[in-house]
């Protein structure tokens, strides 16, 4: 019996041996403990040092206005309706108005009228005016026209009313009391281009009624994908402006007018995060183009497990743009070969202001949100791990013993 006993001794010490010395082998884990995240700046991520910044108010705030999008209403304005302005290539209607006794554009002295087309309008003093309305006039590709008794007028880049009041102050002088309307009747060049993700990709016209960018979106079918996660790009000339669609359809001050030759493309943008470790769920989660926020991102996957997080250790891992960065951490970071910093940003939830500060701080997309596992919560898996490897031979040498 004795010989039993010692069999079941040296049994039991060799298990605690084995799993003395092999415990972080054998501790099954999630990620990395918050001491190993802490000592990532000794490391590197594609030649460029990592970065550990603690999230405070006034980093949420930096990396806030870093990532703040220009609105339209700002970066492109109001813009004007087509007919406003004239363009090279559109179509104008040109009527002269000549007060009696007519010298140019009426009937004078038994003389024939210069066009074919004569109106005649009484005047408040009886008197009959006499009225030209001259052949449509093409803007050429200098951007002018050409009218009879006054030559070669700019008419690019002018409303109808400047055109008007040109011609009227060169016909002083050669026509009696002259006047003049021009009106646009058909514009040839003022189209926006719509693509992307669209019913239908189109070169849609635009009209003297100020077409903005829902009515524009409208024309070609809408768009394909969930608002929630499309965004609208606008190009005009060298500037660039984007605002997710659901931001342009809640403020009316970004649905800005369009002018012509404008590019507006319309994205499908899936963003995403993925949370790892000692969180409710471990996914890839979607969230809208308008953007989620930190506290959002922890009430999607169900907040912290109670039995297992570090309320210290909670980690959003992201490639930074340097921007976003204070002057102190941007002037020692390297950046990687596409311009971007590693960082883990590190949160600390058992501070309550954190909370708030969590209201603020944006989620990007392609972002890890990982929290790690607290010391005791490792601890109680070690211990797991003897009693489930002590337990049988204790229990094998128990039943030796009878």
């Amino acid at each position: 019996m004795k010989k039993v006993y010692t069999v079941s001794a040296r049994l039991m010490a060799s298990a605690a041996c084995v799993i003395s010395l092999s415990a972080c082998a054998v501790v099954p884990a999630s990620g990395p403990s918050t001491r190993s995240v802490d000592g990532a700046p000794d490391r590197s991520v594609a030649g460029s040092g990592i970065q550990v910044i603690d999230v405070t108010d006034v980093v949420a705030h930096d990396i806030l206005a870093s990532s703040e999008q220009g609105s339209f209403s700002e970066s492109l304005g109001e813009g004007r309706p087509i007919g406003s302005v004239i363009g090279k290539g559109d179509v104008l209607d040109i009527a002269i108005w000549e007060a009696p006794p007519a010298a140019l554009f009426g009937v004078a002295g038994g003389g024939a009228q210069l066009a074919s087309q004569s109106s005649s309008q009484a005047s408040s003093s009886g008197t009959i005016a006499h009225g030209t309305s001259l052949p449509e006039q093409m803007v050429d590709s200098d951007g002018q026209i050409t009218v009879p008794f006054v030559g070669r007028v700019q008419a690019d880049g002018r409303t109808p009313q400047q055109i008007a009041k040109d011609i009227t102050g060169r016909l002083v002088g050669k026509a009696h009391q002259p006047q003049a309307i021009v009106r646009l009747i058909r514009n040839a060049t003022a189209n926006v281009t719509v693509v992307g993700d669209v019913a239908n990709s189109a070169r849609i016209p635009l009209t003297a009624r100020g077409e903005r960018i829902l009515d524009v979106l409208a024309s070609v079918g809408g768009v394909k994908q969930p608002v929630g996660k499309m965004t609208v790009q606008i190009t005009r000339d060298s500037k660039i402006a984007s605002l997710p669609l659901e931001t342009v359809i809640r403020d009316p001050r970004q649905n800005v007018r369009l002018q012509p030759d404008d590019i507006m493309t319309v994205m499908f943008q899936p963003f995403s995060f993925t949370a790892l470790g000692a969180v409710g769920r471990n996914e890839e989660v979607p969230f809208e183009a308008t953007g989620l926020t930190l506290a959002q991102a922890m009430g999607r996957v169900a907040g912290l497990q109670d039995a297992r997080a570090d309320v210290k250790g909670v980690f959003i891992f992201r490639l930074e743009d340097p921007a976003a960065l204070s002057p102190e951490v941007r002037a020692t970071a390297k950046v990687t070969p596409d311009g971007k910093v590693p960082v883990i940003y590190r949160i600390n939830m058992k501070d309550p202001s954190t909370f708030f500060i969590a209201q603020s701080f944006p989620i990007r997309n392609k972002d890890v949100l990982y929290v790690s596992n607290a010391p005791l919560a490792d601890f109680q898996k070690f211990l797991n791990a003897v009693f489930s490897t002590v337990l049988p031979v204790a229990t094998t040498a128990a039943i030796l013993a009878q």
